[in-house]
């Protein structure tokens, strides 16, 4: 069986169950994407227990993703630096925090995307700290069981970022590679934060909660966001009813111990 069919056998397994459990008739027709996929889809690449045991062989190309989606997060072939999607460009923010736009044939080895098209907006926001813009988007997120798209737009009086230098095989696992991470703090910038509510449900397969990635208003700089504080920003809201899985076909994937409760490793990850 070719690698390519079992990444289409997986893909329509996966939305055919989510289409069983799915959403009730709207009345309204599907917009379809370029991949005549529903646009009301987040799109994913892999599952974050994948990575965490080092998986970081790319499995889609940056070209094919951005028809999947507008806006999102992931990382790159290696391990190497952070993925940002903003407006249809696909970001690398290489280990030195400086970005460089993804060449459409650079490949992924884990991201999530969405075509962005906000239904809620909250103007003026201000947050102290990183907690407290947590706080101030779960007061945005009314249904928990639903996938929400996020993006801000504002002015930071402090944001601290990471980002991952290119990892080589031996692939050592995602909690070790982070202890080379880069991090970087910069103050009183602009910039947007974009990024994904994940419900409870979905530990295991993406981050349970928030996974938020900032580039700067000038596109120069950004990262995995790890704290921050918004002066003043505007906060936009899609709540995305469908979700799409690509799994890996590789004998790698095959062996990975996907079974086991990574939650605390994951959550000392993404907080370093």
């Amino acid at each position: 069986m070719t690698k390519r069919l079992n990444r289409v056998i997986a893909a329509v397994l996966v939305t055919a169950v989510l289409a069983l459990t799915g959403c009730a008739d709207t009345g309204k027709p599907e917009k379809l994407n370029e991949a005549g996929r529903p646009e009301d889809t987040v799109f994913q690449v892999s599952t974050i227990n994948a990575l965490l045991q080092g998986l970081y062989d790319g499995e889609m190309t940056c070209g094919e993703l951005k028809k999947q989606g507008d806006l999102g997060v992931g990382t790159f072939d290696g391990l190497d630096g952070e993925m940002v999607v903003v407006d249809g460009r696909v970001l690398q923010v290489k280990a030195d925090g400086k970005v460089l736009p993804a060449p459409d044939g650079e490949k992924t080895p884990f991201a999530t995307v969405a075509f962005f098209k906000p239904e809620q907006e909250q103007k003026a926001v201000e947050a102290a700290d990183f907690a407290q813009l947590q706080r101030l988007l779960d007061g945005l997120v009314t249904n928990r069981n639903m996938f929400y798209a996020i993006r801000l737009d504002g002015t930071f009086s402090y944001v601290k970022t990471r980002s991952v230098p290119r990892q080589v095989k031996p692939y050592p696992p995602l909690a070790e590679a982070v202890k080379n991470q880069s991090v970087l703090e910069t103050r009183n910038v602009r910039g947007t934060v974009v990024g994904f509510y994940c419900p409870p449900y979905m530990q295991g397969i993406n981050v349970s909660g928030y996974h938020l990635h900032f580039v700067t208003e000038d596109r120069r700089q950004g990262g995995h966001l790890l704290e921050c504080a918004v002066q003043e920003g505007t906060v936009q809201m899609d709540p995305v009813r469908g979700f799409h899985l690509i799994l890996p076909a590789g004998s790698d994937f095959a062996k990975a111990d996907l079974a086991t409760d990574w939650k605390e490793e994951l959550k000392k990850v993404e907080s370093k």
